[in-house]
């Protein structure tokens, strides 16, 4: 138990020192500046507003599909798990050139999402489908979860009283399932948050903060870039703490 409790220190060490020597080579001077920065803060915006719309896309269409995916047992049903979750392991650079290749502007579907005023590449709505696709798995995965966790006989139960299919699932179903969905819904949030690889590929501009982060890094060094990450890192606590909160209340 000694032995095991000498390696636990270490990999508790690895993790913890890296938050520690941030805190400690932060300028408060520069954290100022990074602060009232309106680059900063407009990239910031601009991630926040992507986060929480490709959240709320993923919520309307990703939701049936976890309820049918645990509820329903149909030919291909293992395929179609697989699709939700390929998009976990597949590289960064890598998903955004496969978006860019499916909906860019050289795409089958270029002229359609043109007319709609909907541009993959560089552009705001390019943020936002790398945002839902790489965010797709973690909600899907947690409202199935969720729905499974329901015990049937309740929906029978409504059912039987004459509850259509359609107002059991928004009165029994969707309710039970709620906090899977939202510990879902803020899990697919934060992983949008964290995206910079495939938007380096197909959203260089306009520039969220994580790309930022990469180009302030190359340009004014180290010393820039650790205030520009402690707000991410702050935001990242926020969410950590309210993801904890979500899963006690679910117990």
């Amino acid at each position: 138990m000694v032995f095991f409790s000498l390696l636990s220190v270490v990999i508790l060490f690895f993790l913890t020192y890296p938050f520690v020597s941030l805190m400690l080579l932060a300028d408060p001077k520069l954290l100022g500046f990074t602060l009232s920065s309106a680059t900063i803060i407009r990239a910031l915006l601009l991630t926040l507003e992507a986060a929480t719309l490709s959240t709320l896309i993923l919520m309307v269409f990703g939701v049936p599909l976890a309820y049918i995916l645990a509820r329903f047992e149909f030919r291909g049903k293992k395929l179609v798990e697989a699709i939700t979750d390929l998009p976990l392991v597949i590289p960064h650079a890598v998903v955004g050139i496969m978006v860019l290749i499916a909906f860019g502007p050289k795409s089958p579907f270029s002229s359609i999402l043109e007319n709609i005023g909907v541009i993959i590449e560089n552009s705001f709505w390019a943020i936002v489908a790398v945002f839902c696709f790489v965010g797709a798995p973690l909600l899907i995965d947690c409202a199935k979860d969720g729905f499974a966790s329901i015990d049937p006989y309740l929906e029978g139960v409504a059912r039987c009283m004459g509850a259509g299919a359609g107002r059991t699932f928004y009165t029994i179903s969707l309710p039970l399932a709620s906090k899977s969905i939202l510990t879902g819904a803020l899990l697919a949030w934060a992983r949008s948050m964290s995206e910079v690889g495939a938007l380096l590929i197909i959203a260089y501009y306009p520039k969220t903060i994580n790309v930022l982060v990469i180009e302030w890094f190359n340009i004014y060094g180290l010393r820039y870039t650790v205030a520009l990450t402690l707000i991410l890192l702050s935001i990242s606590i926020i969410v950590f703490v309210v993801l904890r909160w979500i899963l006690r209340w679910k117990h």
